[in-house]
């Protein structure tokens, strides 16, 4: 029991740090996430995905009923769980064709962790909704935030795409052609499932 609890600690501090590094020291922090990340860090990203899950679940059936919040939270739990597998496979596939050795494990973990900018982006559009709900007016304070937000949206896209590539970067140590290669190698893939995911009502916005 001791172990367990001692495991969970240790887990939860490498997942806080590496959240603080990738803000702060994101190449360092990749290179430590490829090479020493804990199985446990999967634990620190499902939760905070879990917690939107449940938040937008709330708003989208608008009162509590445990049956419609219970399937809805499932649909936006299990569509992300597929979209990491499916990014994670695709990128061990093509960086497979290319001789790269890394552990499917080791990719998983690196992309889980670009689920940050876009936990904390859905966080803040659900919030968004509740506190400012649209049609937003046309006055000089409405279009101050919208011109604000579409800044904050800009930054964490960045941020999103800065991640995005260090997990070519530093999982499979390959010069710039060969990134953008299996970058376009799993493009077709990846929108064929934000397609999916839109047709079945599960996310508007790609959740990747």
């Amino acid at each position: 029991m001791m172990d367990r609890i001692s495991s969970v600690v240790v887990d939860s501090v490498a997942f806080s740090r590496t959240v603080v590094g990738l803000m702060t020291r994101p190449y360092e922090t990749y290179r430590r996430i490829v090479h020493h990340g804990r199985p446990g860090e999967f634990l620190g990203i499902a939760f905070l995905a879990a917690v939107y899950f449940a938040l937008a679940s709330l708003i989208k059936v608008a009162a509590f009923r445990p049956f419609l919040f219970t399937e809805q939270f499932i649909s936006l739990f299990m569509g992300a769980v597929s979209g990491v597998l499916i990014s994670a496979g695709m990128l061990r596939l093509a960086g497979r064709f290319f001789g790269s050795a890394t552990t499917f494990h080791a990719l998983l973990l690196a992309w889980s962790y670009t689920l940050l900018p876009t936990v904390l982006w859905f966080f803040s559009t659900s919030l968004l909704y509740v506190v400012l709900p649209p049609p937003r007016t046309t006055s000089a304070p409405g279009v101050i935030f919208s011109l604000l937000f579409i800044v904050f949206s800009a930054t964490l896209l960045w941020w999103k795409i800065t991640l995005a590539y260090l997990v070519l970067r530093f999982g499979f140590k390959f010069d710039l052609k060969r990134n953008i290669i299996v970058a376009i190698i799993c493009a077709p893939v990846l929108a064929a499932w934000s397609i999916l995911m839109y047709k079945w009502g599960i996310f508007k916005v790609p959740f990747l």
